[in-house]
């Protein structure tokens, strides 16, 4: 039989719902774990419950191994307390886990209170959470600078002289994206994750000036996307365009585009 060792927390718990219970066999396996706490021997907590000790080893064993006190297969305890659970259940709101044992860590961590996997399973199934994938959404665009950004290229694409090409540049990455894998979600939620693609094998930049797609400038980068790669790409566009005066850029915000040596080369 094992020796259990409860928390205070553990063990006014377990009294309260003694006291609750009108399960006389529940009772009994709620006293037999507190004796045990108390190192009460096999045979004295058979005689104090007048029950067999292959009972008393049952009972403790299951408890250790499960967190088990109902008579049924499906009876668990709920060590923490009601700001506890609300507090963890705010928590696995807000942070997906992959694994249940990561949560039982941080139970541990957060509370002092020793779960079992198969016991925290059974928790989180009663608290309507459920192992499913979370719901990629696109990543939100800021709508006010958006439209700021349409004005001034509309201003700026209507004052250009012929010789002034406006370019579109971007690098992609089309072997990587974000991978979506399953984690602990409330049931009835579906959970976003923001969605982008990730820099790490194939890196390919371009530039394009609308209506003249055959004079697209394209390169290639074996390892990565970085200022001294943009710097080598606004070299290729000068050449292609060298017999044009300003040569204008529309880039997002990537960090390589705002690298100080990028922009003194600009």
């Amino acid at each position: 039989m094992k020796q259990i060792t409860l928390s205070p927390e553990q063990k006014v718990a377990l009294e309260t719902r003694h006291k609750s219970s009108s399960d006389r066999r529940e009772c009994d396996r709620i006293k037999a774990i507190l004796l045990r706490d108390e190192n009460w021997p096999t045979p004295m907590i058979a005689q104090a419950l007048r029950i067999h000790e292959t009972t008393v080893v049952r009972y403790i064993d299951a408890y250790a191994h499960d967190q088990k006190l109902t008579c049924n297969s499906g009876g668990s305890l709920s060590y923490l307390s009601q700001e506890q659970t609300e507090l963890l259940i705010a928590h696995l709101c807000e942070v997906t886990y992959l694994h249940s044992h990561q949560i039982v860590a941080y139970i541990s961590e957060q509370f002092q209170i020793k779960y079992t996997v198969s016991g925290l399973n059974k928790w989180l199934h009663k608290h309507q959470f459920s192992y499913k994938n979370p719901k990629g959404v696109p990543h939100k665009f800021d709508e006010d600078k958006q439209t700021a950004f349409i004005e001034y290229y509309e201003q700026l694409k209507s004052s250009l002289t012929p010789d002034e090409p406006l370019l579109f540049m971007d690098a992609v990455h089309p072997t990587q994206a974000t991978k979506i894998t399953a984690g602990w979600i409330k049931k009835g939620v579906d959970k976003p994750i923001e969605t982008t693609g990730s820099r790490t094998r194939i890196n390919v930049v371009g530039a394009i000036r609308l209506g003249h797609l055959t004079e697209a400038v394209i390169e290639q980068y074996s390892k990565t996307v970085n200022g001294a790669s943009i710097i080598d790409f606004l070299n290729q566009i000068r050449a292609r365009y060298s017999t044009s005066g300003v040569i204008h850029l529309v880039l997002d915000g990537a960090g390589y585009h705002r690298n100080a040596l990028v922009v003194k080369e600009a």
